[in-house]
């Protein structure tokens, strides 16, 4: 279904205002999770669905995740994206059409109809109709970041899924981290596989070992430059409710790498690695993936005012600093790049008090971001009245509401 522009806009701002500089304007989505096929009109305004659990709101936002690099919000398979009863040669599909920093751009992405039949499940994109060359290129249009219910856990559980929340992060100031990540964890695979088959050919792994080194060093700097941006722009918030409602994070990485790279020049830490590596063949042929490297790079996350680990703060105070973190990371990107990211904010409203809403509600305003937010009671973001552009959404249709 398309749900169309209205011919105006009260809640739109006027043409002399200052309005933000990535906007997803208009969003399609085709044979994706619940959904034939559905178009949303917006504007520049924070985005609201609502509707019942399981109505399709959160599917929408994982369609936009799509957007940027990596396996979306939901780090699903890809032919798992599929809508389910879908014709047998279709394949799920987004489009949208993007104002950004550096002017309007379209962008199309969905799996692989080739790939779909063989079981391959490769993501193609478009940017502008021309093929890009990998996801990487996704980055250098748009920021984002989420948060989701499951997230709510992210402080108390292992490290790899705060290693994935930074690294979203740095997604936003280093385009190229994505394909660093996949690199070295490529070259990892097959160093892995090589030493469990016993067919480790010493010239060979070591290859794969000097591949590993450099993508290793690349990207802990880029973790580390931006763990210390972080730290800047959270020490000292731009608005003051914000700085209330959500407190400051001090952050710090837990790593081999980050650590070596603070003691010496990058062409010591990669030596370090290889040798390093070389040691642990045995061990790594037997446990798999490698005895130490960026994989296992950990970000510890503290409250800063109580001086506690985030871990150790009550539910509500680590939902906080959550979302202060990723504030910090707008406000960050606002100022370095000329706009902040879009924000994925899955059912973010429900467990804050009603300050809490407010002061999230207009640090958003006040970024002129567009946050896409869900939530089953609309009365929950009625705070924003005219200021945000309002869908709701009931078995996978989706309505415009005023």
């Amino acid at each position: 279904m398309t749900i169309a522009a209205a011919p105006t806009d009260r809640g739109a701002e006027p043409a002399s205002s200052p309005l933000p500089r990535l906007a997803v304007t208009r969003l399609t989505v085709t044979d994706f999770r619940c959904y034939r096929r559905a178009t949303l009109q917006c504007d520049h305004r924070p985005v609201v669905l609502s509707g019942p659990n399981g109505a399709g709101k959160t599917n929408l936002l994982e369609a936009v995740s799509f957007l940027a690099p990596g396996r979306g919000l939901r780090r699903a398979a890809l032919r798992e994206v599929t809508r389910t009863g879908a014709a047998l040669q279709a394949v799920w599909a987004v489009a949208a059409h993007l104002e950004t920093p550096g002017g309007p751009v379209s962008i199309g992405t969905g799996l692989d109809p080739d790939g779909a039949a063989n079981g391959s499940g490769r993501r193609l994109v478009r940017i502008d109709g021309t093929p890009a060359e990998s996801q990487t290129d996704l980055g250098h249009h748009v920021g984002l970041v989420w948060l989701t219910p499951q997230m709510d856990r992210l402080f108390i559980e292992g490290a790899a899924g705060r290693r994935r929340f930074l690294d979203r992060l740095v997604y936003g100031f280093h385009p190229g981290h994505a394909a660093a990540l996949n690199a070295y964890e490529q070259a990892m695979r097959e160093r892995s596989r090589l030493l469990r088959e016993g067919r480790g050919d010493p010239h060979w792994l070591s290859a794969l070992e000097d591949q590993m080194a450099g993508h290793a060093v690349a990207i802990a700097a880029a973790r580390r430059d931006v763990v210390a941006r972080l730290r800047a722009a959270h020490a000292v918030p731009e608005r003051q409710a914000a700085a209330t409602a959500f407190p400051r994070a001090d952050l710090a990485l837990e790593g081999t790498v980050e650590t070596w790279l603070t003691d010496g020049p990058a062409l010591t830490v990669e030596d370090r690695l290889r040798a390093l590596w070389a040691d642990s063949r045995r061990l790594d042929a037997v446990t798999g993936g490698a005895a130490d490297g960026p994989h296992k790079t950990d970000l510890a996350v503290a409250y800063g005012a109580k001086g506690i680990p985030a871990a150790a703060g009550s539910t509500g105070e680590q939902k906080a600093l959550l979302i202060g973190l990723v504030l910090a990371n707008a406000r960050l990107m606002a100022a370095e790049r000329g706009a902040p990211p879009l924000l994925l904010l899955d059912e973010v409203a429900a467990h804050l008090d009603r300050d809490r809403r407010a002061a999230l509600f207009e640090e958003i305003l006040g970024l002129r971001a567009q946050a896409w937010m869900t939530g089953t009671d609309a009365a929950l973001f009625e705070a924003l009245d005219d200021r945000a552009r309002w869908f709701g959404v009931r078995d996978a249709e989706v309505m415009e509401r005023p």
